[in-house]
């Protein structure tokens, strides 16, 4: 385990544990692919499962899912859906994202759960910055390194926010429960709020961090092309002249998780606290969901 990956875990027996394995137990790890679900309606929704552990296991296929918004999909993407025999839906988009895009479109059989989580107003930024169809004020909202330092800022609320870690918590508790059927977790683009809960969960079935965080950036690869047909669109369109301005709001980047991880350090002194105090999650509770998720470990 590198330094600064052990700063962050700290060194609770619980949370190596639970996070990591040690180096005797360490084998060869194939690459994972990351699995898509292909749909129309929604570019970024995939299987966690799959990815191997430390100690060799692997995380099971079917039961944790992430997603973006799943309000265009088509009847055919239901019929997909509805293959999956998903028990929930968890929906971390805030009430302006759902009146912007739209409710999710599910099958019959899983449960809508409505569990927002702050963007720090990224996304009313944006609609804002792209409806005054005005250059320089776009330039004064997103140039400069502005439009990144946002997305840190969002990231460190993930943290420091009180709300965010009461959703993300319950969000691992529907998980670890066994009663609860496969979980779908998403919001609007799957790629940070979503990108954050799958970092943690994946760490805390103990997949290596270079996994981890390569499921992280995948979003990046799997919305490349939706993303580029929306910047043309808006040129195009005329409501923006510049439209690379809001490169840095489509993508996930390596210093968003770091500043993530960066604000667990300070406010929390390990992820393992961060965890435990920050969202109050029990010893039992974090073994349940190692236990769900990776048969045999």
């Amino acid at each position: 385990m590198s330094p600064s990956r052990r700063a962050v875990l700290g060194t609770s027996g619980a949370a190596l544990l639970l996070c990591a394995a040690p180096p005797a137990l360490a084998r060869p790890r194939p690459v994972t692919p990351v699995r898509q679900v292909p749909l129309h309606g929604a570019v970024n929704v995939r299987d966690l499962g799959g990815y191997v552990t430390h100690d060799g296991h692997r995380v099971r296929h079917g039961l944790a899912y992430r997603g973006d918004h799943l309000a265009e999909l088509t009847d055919a993407d239901l019929a997909v859906l509805a293959g999956l025999g998903l028990g929930s839906v968890v929906d971390l988009r805030i009430p302006l994202e759902v009146g912007h895009d739209g409710a999710d479109r599910l099958p019959a059989g899983p449960v809508p759960v409505s569990r927002p989580v702050t963007d720090r107003g990224l996304f009313g930024r944006l609609l804002a910055a792209i409806g005054s169809r005005d250059p320089v004020r776009q330039e004064e909202m997103l140039g400069g390194g502005r439009a990144a330092a946002f997305m840190r800022d969002v990231y460190r609320t993930f943290v420091t926010d009180a709300d965010n870690r009461a959703a993300f918590a319950a969000t691992l508790r529907d998980l670890a429960d066994r009663r609860g059927g496969p979980l779908l977790l998403h919001c609007t683009s799957g790629k940070d709020r979503t990108g954050w809960a799958s970092w943690l969960l994946l760490t805390l079935l103990g997949v290596p961090g270079s996994a981890a965080r390569a499921d992280y950036l995948a979003s990046n690869a799997f919305r490349a092309a939706y993303d580029a047909r929306l910047r043309e669109a808006l040129k195009q369109g005329g409501l923006m002249e510049n439209p690379e301005l809001i490169v840095p709001l489509q993508e996930v980047r390596t210093e968003y998780l770091d500043s993530a991880l960066a604000q667990v350090r300070l406010s929390y002194g390990s992820l393992f606290r961060y965890l435990s105090v920050g969202l109050g999650l029990e010893l039992r509770e974090l073994v349940a969901l190692r236990e769900r998720l990776v048969p045999g470990a």
